[in-house]
């Protein structure tokens, strides 16, 4: 038996990328002598690929290189469904978009490919209006490099976890996936007010 139920999930590759591409905030987790490590990173997506680059002091660098096993988790919007959205009878739940993926990872040793690396995920989370751009030839860069360590991750498994109130019939579908837009947009000034 597949858990969530295959209702839940989502095999389409094109719409687990388009999560990976508007939530590029990926948690990262590597596996030592069974301990966890867990650092939470942007990543881009390219060419069945995920590139990124991490603190060299951070103790998860050592474990992204020659091809080690990691999952990645890319968690798009979700929140709280009512039941007054559904009817009465029906039970509160959850709804969310989630991304797993699992692949091996290997370091970038090249210099100039981390810092394309850079400037091509700065242009990605700039666009697209691109209001900054990370010139490859800024001496802070050759500052930079050095203290961190460029990784890609090849993908090797995908998953999709798709909860929308699959189960329910379409009307209900329609005002949960409405919800799900409208808390999105509306907990976020409240949250930050309250945390920063």
């Amino acid at each position: 038996m597949s858990y969530p139920p295959n209702i839940h999930q989502d095999s389409d590759k094109n719409h687990l990328i388009e999560v990976i591409k508007h939530y590029p905030l990926a948690t990262v987790i590597s596996i030592k002598d069974n301990t966890p490590f867990i650092t939470h990173l942007p990543l881009i997506y390219k060419s069945g690929k995920l590139i990124g680059h991490i603190d060299k002091n951070n103790p998860q660098a050592k474990l992204l290189t020659g091809n080690t096993a990691v999952t990645v988790i890319f968690s798009g919007p979700d929140c709280y469904i009512s039941p007054s959205l559904m009817g009465a009878e029906a039970l509160p739940t959850w709804n969310y978009i989630k991304v797993h993926l699992q692949g091996t990872a290997i370091e970038i040793e090249n210099e100039n490919a981390i810092k394309q690396s850079m400037v091509d995920m700065t242009s990605f989370l700039e666009a697209p209006e691109e209001a900054y751009i990370l010139d490859f030839h800024n001496p802070k860069m050759d500052q930079f490099v050095n203290y961190v360590m460029g990784f890609e991750i090849d993908i090797t498994h995908w998953e999709g976890k798709f909860k929308l109130s699959q189960n329910k019939d379409q009307d209900i579908q329609n005002l949960a996936k409405q919800q799900l837009i409208s808390v999105n947009k509306t907990t976020i000034k409240p949250f930050l007010d309250k945390v920063f």
